[in-house]
């Protein structure tokens, strides 16, 4: 009996398309940006993404990856550039993974980031607000307070690389000045790698970690003991550039003097917030500040009121908020940031404020906290959102409602389940947390009825 040849992988629906190899150059039509702000061409029946391309312009790209119909590519040569196309403020744009915007004007930024919160909401809500509020900004340049430095010692060159991660790869850009970064931090910045180049063991070096806020800060992860003299020369640095030094090896990270306290203001309600090293905290202190008196503004809390901040952290918001109401129940996952944001409510003399510690990925039943209603809730959720706990946000009896958001997406998603239990988009606009690049936070108002 003759053998059938098998038909496992013969391809359905005609011949197979040769994949596209990795690191092959393609000259590209730019039609338009797509919502991450990399431009999109169309060949062959191929959608291209090309990181640092924009729309209008022919760019020659180099593959960065390839599946089925869809390549990843990244822009190597402008061949026609677009009249928008402006020069990045950064020497290292567009091979640091850093920023990928600096190419674009701010304005244009800001309306990518409009396009894309207004097609998320449209397209997995179905909803469209009744007010779009004008983009929440600051400082284009010089915002940012906290930044991971990459640290790796290379075996075969015998040397030690220090930079930022470069974009869609693991390689290591050497960085001598980051515009994004806030003053304080870049002459600390400059002048990391000749010293971490002194210290005696560098193939134990981790990260670095920089912090600005009431003082500067540095933190160094190291994998094995530290001898006494890279002690001193970490000391004398941190000294020299009036910076807190932070050591992190087996445990948790830990201030080198034991008394070292670091914290951020918000200067409109005179509190200060302590946060160690590992506690999330926003990078962009100005923008930071407009968003909780946005968020008040839009919750307008009202005197006697008894107001629930989920997701509350160190307490950002929910300090702010229990100087305006009777009473503030403020839920956190973490417990050690539970502990941290009774500790700042404390220090901040607020006798009203109740923490929980709660998984907040999971439905609210049963939990004691939310026995008695609320008249006003805020969230600021992860970027995974708050479905489980927005399902059951009609049982708290809240009027008003203040979403903040670090993706689309999931606001969309949790958006359409406000809507369906009788909630209204009154206003959403977007935050501009981090300039240059395509990151999108926004806040959302829903009311009852």
């Amino acid at each position: 009996m003759a053998k059938h040849k098998s038909l496992r992988f013969q391809p359905a629906g005609g011949e197979r398309k040769t994949q596209v190899p990795v690191g092959k150059k393609q000259k590209l039509c730019i039609e338009r940006l797509a919502n991450d702000g990399r431009g999109i061409a169309f060949v062959e029946g191929r959608s291209w993404f090309v990181a640092g391309a924009l729309a209008g312009e022919e760019v020659e790209a180099r593959v960065l990856a390839a599946r089925a119909q869809v390549v990843e590519a990244r822009s190597e040569r402008v061949l026609i550039p677009s009249a928008l196309r402006r020069e990045p403020a950064c020497a290292h744009a567009g091979r640091c993974g850093g920023c990928t915007l600096q190419h674009l004007p701010h304005a244009e930024q800001l309306a990518l980031k409009q396009r894309s919160l207004a097609e998320q909401m449209q397209r997995q809500a179905g909803v469209e607000p009744d007010e779009w509020a004008a983009p929440l900004t600051g400082l284009e340049l010089g915002y940012r307070r906290r930044a991971r430095i990459a640290v790796r010692w290379d075996v075969k060159g015998k040397r030690l690389e220090v930079g930022f991660r470069a974009a869609a790869s693991q390689d290591i850009v050497a960085i001598d000045d980051c515009p994004v970064l806030v003053q304080p931090l870049q002459p600390i910045l400059r002048a990391l790698p000749a010293l971490l180049r002194t210290l005696d063991k560098p193939q134990s070096l981790g990260h670095v970690e920089l912090f600005h806020g009431t003082q500067s800060a540095l933190l160094l992860r190291h994998t094995a003991p530290l001898g006494e003299a890279d002690l001193q020369r970490l000391r004398a640095f941190c000294a020299e550039h009036q910076a807190q030094l932070w050591l992190h090896g087996a445990g948790e990270p830990e201030p080198d003097v034991p008394e070292q306290r670091l914290g951020y203001r918000l200067e409109p309600w005179n509190l200060e917030l302590q946060y160690r090293p590992g506690d999330f905290v926003q990078v962009n202190g100005a923008v930071n500040q407009a968003m909780v008196e946005q968020a008040l503004d839009w919750l307008a809390p009202q005197t006697g009121e008894r107001v629930l901040d989920l997701f509350c952290g160190l307490g950002n918001f929910a300090l702010p908020l229990a100087q305006r109401v009777g009473e503030v129940v403020a839920v956190e996952g973490v417990q050690a940031m539970v502990a941290r944001a009774r500790e700042n409510a404390a220090a901040n003399g607020l006798g009203n404020l109740h923490f929980f510690q709660a998984d907040l990925s999971k439905p609210l039943a049963g939990a004691p906290w939310a026995a008695r209603g609320f008249a006003a809730i805020l969230l600021d959720p992860p970027r995974d959102g708050a479905f489980e706990v927005v399902k059951e946000i009609h049982r708290l009896g809240a009027q008003r409602l203040v979403y903040v958001s670090c993706n689309p997406a999931t606001l969309a998603r949790d958006a359409a389940e406000l809507v369906r239990q009788g909630y209204r988009l009154k206003r959403a606009g977007i935050l501009d947390m981090f300039p240059q690049t395509a990151h999108v936070e926004a806040m959302a108002l829903f009311e009852r009825g």
